[in-house]
């Protein structure tokens, strides 16, 4: 049964369809909340005033009351007299006196206006003198003064039933003299992780294993809609106990939710567990990606999702498929998402037969509409979701996207910051230092990692701040000044050691494991500065893993400790870091190019002033294994 739902893939309109007609999501139910906790509720009642705001005609400045006709043709030259009485009116203060013709009063803001009055005249158009008031403007009727409910009248509707409370509408329900109010119940979800390969952080780690980032991620995905998790713990892929879990989360919330165990293989059991409800399975296998493999399901009406395993599938199917219904339980609005126009960095392949959805970074131009750069493709990425501002969606029918094309990015979230400064380049430990440093003092710095070339071409276009490089010219054997044209400027950086990494164990040298045929390397992706090195060392040659192009020192490192590659190229400090055997290559330049008209941007001059001469950032370089002594910056 699993596997003939799962083999039935569906539009992903026509799945939604098909489970909301079962589910039929609405509202839920009203409770009563104190008011200090109706923040980010919905109101389900319409709210009449029982009082009137204000409750009596008050004033609006320190001033004195008086009546309007009793200033006609005052001016500064010649000041009206009036008759200054003894009574003061302070706020919370009922006046005992009235004020008649040809007298005033003092009055402070918010102070009640007496009888006889009609309205306040400053302070600072007035003098007193021997118990005289000279008023110098001409007042009319109301001047000044705010009338006992012309804000909110005894019986009137303040608030409709559906607003979202913010602190203007508490504000409001305060003003009234509410305690309490009716509001949306805030919809519970069961959030139950699964798979025998996750463990929670703080477990022991060990290979094979990975920790549960869904059960945190799902939970607070949860909460940022206004809804209530249920985190019900993580279970191993065991019938008895995943039914259990399913049996609890669906006697005490309203929603279910699953992570893992979606796909088609022996060991995953959710599908089995989930489709012996009623109706059960409704859909399973949605044409997206990522995130084909979810299970759309229902036990009555009642909502139960099984997401992806893989993180980023599991945060994309949450989010178009899950949140609304979450949305639409809390009596919230359908959330509507900005789109922008870009245009896109770099080429794309897809893959026909299902929508993609391509996380992208958005980078702004001096002219024109931004870039869009297309982020980590693969779904188990966690920092791509993290990272991305929007996403592209590629039809389902398109294969190639080419560079330069106008697409429409769908933003994560409508508050998008605006960053100060742009990296679009190498990836290098140091790099995060250095945006650490300039983060720690209130800049919003965006990394995007994608090798030297691409951030070179970035710079060219004026599409970054700043392009990290370490590209080396064959012909004069100078590393990144040969490469930069004249509106190119050049912010000297540091100095790493690229350098082959093995096992400790491994005795063979560069030549001899070359000359292994059963010796697996680890590749760097195109583009990347260290690829163009590994390319000079193999004059031609393809061995074993040459096709693996991870992006980063660290991946290649990873690759090694985990025994799946017997060596690759990376550099000294994540070599040590990583507790791998280390043979010096080359040193090499990892510097910063900037084009010449965001040299003088606030962020660029911090950045350079970071990186100046014998500078407290240039020490913490060196101390984690950089040749970071540089004289003067030059361009």
């Amino acid at each position: 049964m699993k596997q003939q739902q799962f083999l039935e893939v569906l539009d992903r309109d026509e799945a939604e369809q098909k489970w909301h007609e079962v589910i039929e999501p609405m509202p839920l139910g009203s409770e009563e909340v104190e008011l200090s906790a109706a923040l980010g509720r919905v109101l389900a009642e319409d709210v009449r005033s029982d009082v009137d705001v204000p409750g009596f005609d008050r004033s609006n400045m320190d001033g004195f009351a008086i009546r309007a006709e009793d200033s006609f043709g005052a001016s500064e030259e010649e000041p009206v007299e009036l008759i200054l009485l003894e009574e003061t009116i302070p706020t919370g203060v009922l006046p005992k006196s009235e004020v008649l013709a040809g007298h005033a009063m003092q009055i402070a803001t918010g102070g009640m206006l007496p009888r006889g009055a009609d309205s306040v005249v400053p302070v600072e158009q007035t003098d007193v003198e021997a118990g005289k008031l000279l008023v110098r403007q001409a007042r009319t009727p109301g001047a000044a003064l705010s009338y006992a409910g012309t804000d909110m009248g005894q019986g009137e509707t303040v608030l409709f039933s559906g607003v979202p409370l913010t602190s203007r509408e508490t504000g409001v329900l305060a003003a009234i003299g509410r305690t309490k109010v009716e509001v949306i119940r805030k919809p519970s979800v069961a959030i139950i992780s699964t798979g025998d390969e996750i463990v929670q952080p703080g477990e022991p780690m060990r290979p094979g294993l990975v920790y549960d980032s869904n059960g945190r991620i799902l939970a607070d995905a949860v909460r940022e809609l206004g809804c209530e998790p249920i985190f019900m713990g993580a279970f191993r892929d065991d019938v008895l106990a995943l039914k259990q879990a399913v049996k609890r989360g669906l006697r005490e919330t309203d929603f279910v939710l699953l992570s893992g165990g979606t796909s088609k293989g022996e060991g995953d059991l959710n599908a089995r567990v989930v489709d012996e409800l009623e109706p059960g399975i409704l859909v399973h296998g949605v044409a997206l990606k990522p995130g084909k493999p979810i299970c759309l399901a229902a036990h009555g009406r009642q909502p139960v999702v099984i997401l992806p395993g893989f993180p980023t599938s599991a945060i994309f199917t949450f989010h178009e498929f899950v949140a609304p219904v979450l949305r639409r339980m809390a009596g919230l609005a359908a959330g509507e998402s900005e789109v922008v126009q870009a245009r896109l960095a770099q080429k794309v392949v897809s893959v026909r037969g299902r929508i993609e959805y391509l996380l992208v970074g958005l980078v702004g131009r001096l002219e024109g509409p931004p870039m869009a750069y297309p982020m980590g493709r693969g779904s188990g990425s966690v920092t791509s979701f993290s990272r991305a501002d929007g996403f592209v969606r590629i039809g389902r029918n398109q294969e190639i996207v080419d560079p330069d094309k106008n697409v429409d990015v769908t933003l994560i979230g409508r508050d998008l910051p605006v960053s100060d400064l742009v990296i679009i380049g190498s990836h290098c430990v140091g790099l995060d230092l250095i945006a650490g440093a300039l983060g720690a003092e209130g800049f919003r710095v965006k990394v995007l990692s994608v090798g030297s070339q691409a951030g070179l071409d970035a710079a060219t276009r004026g599409e970054c701040d700043v392009a990290p490089i370490h590209l080396l010219d064959k012909k004069t054997g100078e590393y990144n000044r040969p490469f930069l044209s004249p509106d190119l400027h050049l912010l000297p950086g540091y100095g790493r050691m690229q350098g082959v990494v093995t096992q400790r164990a491994e005795e063979r040298d560069l030549e001899t494991l070359l000359s292994d045929p059963h010796a697996r390397m680890v590749n760097r992706n195109r583009g990347a500065g260290t690829r163009i090195l590994i390319d000079q060392i193999l004059e031609g040659r393809r061995p074993l893993g040459h096709a693996y192009e991870p992006r980063s020192h660290h991946a290649v490192a990873a690759a090694v400790v985990q025994g799946r590659a017997d060596w690759g190229i990376t550099i000294s400090n994540v070599a040590n870091q990583a507790g791998l055997l280390f043979r010096p290559l080359q040193t090499e330049r990892y510097d910063f190019v900037i084009p010449a008209e965001r040299w003088d941007r606030p962020a660029v001059i911090r950045l350079r002033a970071l990186l100046g001469p014998g500078s407290p950032l240039r020490q913490s370089l060196s101390a984690i294994g950089f040749d970071a002594d540089e004289g003067a910056p030059r361009s």
